[in-house]
Order: structure tokens, then C-alpha cells, then sequence
């Protein structure tokens, strides 16, 4: 059988940009792989919000996000991307948490420059920690890697906000040169900074649109022509969700069932998998008498 780290590579070798809605759970990532998209992204502001009702302020714990991404990559066939905040401790921690996410079955991990606690890269009051730091963070997930943990490493810059484009395009370059993967600068302010990035940083680059964030949202086919070769939407999925939920909940309250909201329920067990499981559970049924 084909890795999940194997089939992102496979992905990655093709030239062509990527879609890619974000996760938060088993079933989130479930319909998102059903709906035909090739790989998804395991958000941590996402699980943090969904797992613990409360903000990517750095309050999850590895074990908890590790857990969940048990979960979600048990419940799909293709590969998950995982958000490794800062890496949870020093580059010793680091390297246990790259191990810990390939055994959870991730194709790749990012890991990120800010100073822990870490924060949502769109949000306000994040600081990066210092060069040394940041490259050694990277050096030690990859050489977590080459040293036989099979998974591929992105590496995120928050340095943009707190040090400008240039501090983070260096950051970026520097990754590139000890071995990551896949490169991320987050929160660039508009399409021009975008550009830079990407003609400037070698590799692949990863696109972080967040609806109402400091980055401006743009249509897959411009962010293709300007570079990248991921588009991750982390909360668009859930933010769906929530407002439907919300509005459903609404209803309620005011004495409205909202069944034209709904999913049919012949729907909602098929996207769960009880199709699935009534033709598993009929290879094993006894024949009645």
C-alpha cells in the first residue's frame, strides 16, 4: 500500500495548485475527501474550537490534538496535513512530536516560528521567537525526518506581522535551505507580497485563506499564477457549519422546526457509513432460520 506521506508526494510532483478545505474532526474530514478533494489540512484553531469550545490561543495540548488526528486520518484514504504549532517544547520536542504525528498516519507537519503560546496567525498579540530558535525548530523536525520518520515538513513563518516581509522571506529561504518540504508565510498582506514570496522563497509554497483575515482572499486560478501549489481554507468548513447550526438553533427557539436546513436522514447515514457497514456486517451475518 501506498504511504500517505507517498501519496502527497505524488500530489506535490504534479504541477498543479491544489484546494484544499481544512478538518477538524473524523467526520468533517470525511466529507471533505467524499466531496472529491485530494488531501486536507487538520486545523489547529479549528480543533481547538470544536474539541475544547475554545480559542487557538495555545490552550490544546499535544496529546489532545495528536488524539484527534488519530481520528481524523483513521477515517480517510487520503493524506492530512497537521498543524504542529510550535513543535511543544524544544527541538527534542519537537522531534518526538514529528514521530508522533507519522505514527498518527499524517503525510506532513507544520511547524511554526511563534513564541509560545502560539496564536491564531490572523489574530492579534503574536510574537515569532528568534532566528536561532526558528531554524533550529526546523532542523530538528527534519532531521526527525531523515532519520526515519517518514513524513514531509512545512514550515510556517509568522514573521511578517511583528518584523515585515523581508525578515519573513528570509525566514522562509532559510527553511527552504535546511530541508523543508513545503513552505508557508503566513499572513502576507496583499497580492503583491504574495508574489514576492513565491518568486522569491524556492519550493512549494501553501496559501493560507482565511475568510476575514489580514490576507486577501483570492480565486484559486490567481494564486496558481502567482506561485502557489496549496490553497488551504481552515475554517470555512467549520464557519458553515456554525452558522447553519446557529441559525437551526434559532429557528428552534422560536417554535420553527428547521427541516428545510436539514440533510435527509437516508443522507446523513450514508455520509456517516452505515451503508458501508450494513455490507461489512453481511459478510458475517448468521443465516436465519
Amino acid at each position: 500500500m501506498t504511504s500517505q506521506p507517498d501519496k502527497l508526494r505524488t500530489l506535490l510532483a504534479q504541477d498543479k495548485c491544489y484546494v484544499m478545505p481544512c478538518c477538524y474532526d473524523g467526520l468533517s474530514a470525511k466529507m471533505i475527501e467524499q466531496a472529491g478533494f485530494p488531501l486536507t489540512f487538520m486545523s489547529g484553531f479549528a480543533v481547538s474550537a470544536a474539541r475544547l469550545g475554545l480559542p487557538d490561543t495555545g490552550l490544546i495540548s499535544y496529546g489532545e490534538i495528536l488524539d484527534q488526528a488519530r481520528n481524523i486520518c483513521a477515517s480517510v484514504s487520503i493524506p492530512v496535513i497537521g498543524d504542529g504549532d510550535t513543535g511543544y517544547g524544544n527541538a527534542i520536542n519537537i522531534k518526538r512530536t514529528v514521530s508522533g504525528y507519522a505514527r498518527a498516519g499524517l503525510a506532513s507537519i507544520m511547524i511554526e516560528d511563534q513564541l509560545a503560546p502560539k496564536r491564531c496567525g490572523h489574530t492579534k498579540g503574536k510574537e515569532v521567537v528568534e532566528r536561532t530558535e526558528a531554524y533550529d525548530r526546523i532542523k530538528a523536525a527534519v532531521d526527525a525526518r531523515n532519520e526515519g520518520d517518514d513524513i514531509l515538513i512545512l514550515a510556517r513563518t509568522d514573521a511578517r506581522a511583528a518584523h515585515g516581509l523581508s525578515e519573513a522571506i528570509s525566514r522562509a529561504q532559510k527553511f527552504a535551505d535546511l530541508g523543508a518540504d513545503i513552505l508557508f508565510v503566513e499572513a502576507p498582506a496583499n497580492e503583491e507580497e504574495m508574489a514576492t514570496i513565491c518568486r522569491e522563497v524556492p519550493g512549494i509554497h501553501m496559501a493560507n485563506m482565511v475568510e476575514g483575515g489580514a490576507t486577501p482572499i483570492l480565486e484559486p486560478q490567481q494564486l496558481e499564477q502567482l506561485g502557489y501549489r496549496i490553497i488551504a481554507y481552515p475554517l470555512t468548513v467549520m464557519s458553515a457549519a456554525m452558522k447553519n447550526m446557529r441559525q437551526a438553533l434559532e429557528d428552534m427557539k422560536n417554535g420553527h422546526h428547521p427541516h428545510e436546513r436539514l440533510m435527509s436522514f437516508d443522507e446523513l447515514r450514508d455520509v456517516v457509513g452505515f451503508n458501508d457497514y450494513y455490507i461489512e456486517e453481511g459478510r458475517y451475518a448468521n443465516p436465519r432460520a
